[in-house]
């Protein structure tokens, strides 16, 4: 069985969200304020663009299942802890703004609680066991989103 992971998630929720729009039109946000929506999604692209590449370049892992070879503690991740998922926030709040829905809103609220209480945790017991009191010093200087 294939795992799911936060990108798949993403996926399936701007689906949803699209598919919401549709079948329960709830407008809140009208034209031309929706194009706002565009530079959401753009923005929310740029921290998981940095990431994808940078990793790739240090040779370190972004899989929550996978121990990381190396601790990240500058760039983004001076501002927060994870900006990988708050970029992912921003982009399904991008996707709510382009759509003018209010069903379209759910779906990032949906996406930081289950991040928050099932992703986070487990990459950061990873991180514990790796990296130890480096980590642990990291976690209280920096906000786990922003």
């Amino acid at each position: 069985m294939k795992k799911i992971y936060t990108p798949d998630i993403i996926i399936l929720f701007i689906i949803l969200q699209i598919l919401l729009n549709f079948i329960f039109p709830v407008k809140i946000i009208n034209y031309p304020w929706t194009y706002f929506g565009i530079l959401l999604i753009i923005l929310g692209q740029i921290p998981n663009f940095w990431i994808y590449f940078y990793f790739r370049k240090i040779k370190t892992t972004t899989h929550i299942d996978r121990i990381p070879d190396k601790l990240i503690t500058s760039g983004l991740f001076k501002i927060t802890r994870n900006p990988n998922y708050l970029g992912m926030v921003i982009t399904l709040l991008g996707v709510a703004v382009l759509l003018g829905s209010l069903t379209a809103f759910i779906f990032p609220v949906v996406f930081i609680i289950l991040t928050h209480f099932f992703v986070i945790p487990i990459e950061e017991r990873n991180l514990e066991n790796r990296f130890g009191k480096r980590y642990l010093n990291y976690k209280n200087k920096v906000r786990r989103w922003i």
